[in-house]
């Protein structure tokens, strides 16, 4: 035992670092600008196919975004905040379990330790010493029975912010010709296709996808959407103006 402590003890630190999963404001800012690009795209195209004005078009879009940023801000900050609510809740179900019934929870943990790999000798010894205190031990329950850690919870806020920035950028994309003074429709649906791509090729960065499958993913998504929108639009909608 001791040449393994003076062997670990000679090691150096780790050399590289994790992106922060937990967070939450890498998959709010993905959903965000992902929802806010195919939403936009979808209501140029069905507003285009229906007939409507350039102007229609630029309207109907920039209400899309106001509309729907808050709207996902609002979605985020209140699932984050369940979220969190409810591990808040399972830690105090541990503290209560680890007050009535020690010897179970106990039993309990060294079996999650075993499910590990960890010999069973060895899995109840790291129990027994987890549990010589109570918070730390509902604290490493909670982490191992559902996976969440309760000290490192994701902020709403940070959620709910990069959710409605990144909704709202996205959402603007297919609207720049319009802006701009354009009137095409094909230009309107091609910068947000060029939006789709640039969108998956960068969220592919933080993964394991290569970086012109998550781009051509997202380009697929967004024109089933469109087209989908463009169908509704050209079969109900003509004559608006």
């Amino acid at each position: 035992m001791n040449v393994e402590m003076n062997v670990l003890q000679g090691v150096d630190e780790v050399g590289h670092t994790h992106a922060d999963v937990a967070g939450g404001s890498l998959r709010a800012a993905t959903f965000g600008a992902m929802d806010g690009l195919v939403t936009n795209i979808s209501l140029v195209a069905g507003m285009g196919a229906a007939g409507g004005s350039s102007r229609l078009i630029l309207l109907t879009g920039a209400a899309g975004l106001v509309a729907g940023a808050f709207s996902m801000a609002i979605g985020e900050f209140t699932s984050v905040s369940t979220q969190n609510e409810q591990i808040d809740h399972e830690l105090h179900v541990e503290l209560d379990e680890l007050e009535n019934n020690p010897t179970g929870e106990l039993a309990e943990l060294a079996e999650l330790f075993g499910d590990m790999g960890i010999a069973h000798g060895t899995a109840v010894l790291a129990a027994r010493d987890v549990h010589k205190d109570v918070r730390r031990a509902a604290r490493v329950h909670v982490i191992q029975e559902l996976g969440l850690d309760p000290e490192d919870k994701p902020s709403p806020w940070v959620a709910a912010i990069s959710s409605f920035i990144m909704f709202a950028l996205g959402a603007l994309v297919p609207l720049i010709p319009y802006l701009l003074g354009f009137t095409s429709l094909a230009l309107g649906l091609a910068t947000g296709g060029a939006g789709l791509l640039v969108a998956g090729a960068v969220s592919s960065r933080f993964t394991i996808t290569s970086w012109w499958v998550g781009a051509l993913r997202q380009l697929i998504f967004g024109a089933a959407a469109a087209g989908a929108t463009y169908a509704v639009g050209a079969l109900i909608g003509v004559g608006v103006n």
